[in-house]
């Protein structure tokens, strides 16, 4: 059973956290990661994420909406579609300023449309910032993350880049990205770190220890394919029931269960689908009672075992 982080979850819920102490974000962000390839191509991890958007004019009214609807946390990666994702998020939120922040990442090269291959040369992360402030059209990236640690290089070495360009200015907070707990109590005695991004979901919860650390931290927890529900997530299972009793979606009510299991955590659900995206967002109005967080928290410990 999850240890319960969030003692209440009824009680002292709130649809906003703060990454690193002074970034205010809502707690449902946006992950642009499949704004990328068009219409057809494969779902999931194995999607290529290779080329721009087929219909470029309909990813940017979706981006534009997601902005109007009240995201302020934005995600993608300098390995999205080959930098394309930071070029349209530059496109789009140009004109809401400091409303919104933008989440990005370096340290995976893209040899072809199968391939990520960490690189951590710390040349390299310096040189991918760059690339990506002039994407983004900014002087400073909210949250970089190291996309992927690189095993050739020493962590201090990959961390410390990030850090020099924290220093100087072009990087407000540094995030990590599929860590472990040891790997991420290394990457904090270089650089504060405040966020981490990991897989998690209902029906994948291998990363719980590092969630218990970022909670005891106050680092920001990031899921990624955050409405994955596995088997039990059926008309019969668990998560319709709760969700029929919420008076919510399936998917609303898996991203509910995200959101009462702790405090710090921020899923980023993606889609290229306008209503998916209205239907995500009100996740954050759906108030479980510990009576239906204890039931969905059981079947997903059924589901891991």
């Amino acid at each position: 059973m999850t240890t319960q982080t969030n003692a209440s979850h009824t009680s002292i819920f709130s649809d906003t956290f703060r990454i690193g102490g002074d970034l205010t974000v809502r707690r449902v962000g946006y992950g642009t990661m499949r704004l990328a390839d068009g219409p057809g191509d494969p779902a999931g991890p194995e999607a290529r994420i290779w080329t721009a958007p087929a219909d470029r004019a309909a990813a940017l009214r979706l981006l534009r909406t997601a902005a109007e609807a009240g995201v302020t946390l934005f995600d993608t990666a300098d390995a999205y579609a080959l930098g394309a994702g930071e070029e349209l998020l530059a496109e789009v939120l140009a004109p809401y300023g400091d409303r919104v922040a933008v989440a990005t990442k370096v340290g995976v090269v893209r040899p072809s449309p199968t391939e990520w291959v960490p690189l951590g040369h710390p040349a390299y992360l310096r040189q991918q910032t760059e690339l990506s402030l002039r994407r983004l059209r900014t002087d400073r990236i909210d949250l970089l993350y190291l996309h992927r640690l690189d095993e050739n290089h020493p962590v201090a070495e990959q961390v410390g880049a990030l850090r020099r360009l924290q220093e100087e200015g072009k990087v407000r907070h540094i995030g990590l990205s599929e860590v472990t707990v040891a790997q991420l109590e290394e990457a904090e005695a270089e650089a504060p770190i405040a966020a981490v991004q990991n897989l998690y979901n209902l029906a994948n919860r291998a990363h719980e220890p590092v969630l218990e650390h970022t909670a005891r931290r106050g680092i920001a927890f990031v899921p990624f394919f955050p409405v994955a529900m596995g088997g039990h997530a059926g008309p019969d299972g668990p998560v319709a029931e709760v969700a029929r009793e919420a008076g919510a979606t399936p998917s609303q009510t898996a991203l509910a269960w995200l959101l009462h299991r702790a405090p710090h955590v921020l899923p980023i659900p993606g889609t290229s689908s306008e209503r998916h995206l209205r239907e995500n967002l009100g996740a954050l109005d759906v108030r479980l009672t510990d009576a239906q967080f204890a039931r969905l928290d059981a079947a997903a410990d059924t589901a891991a075992a």
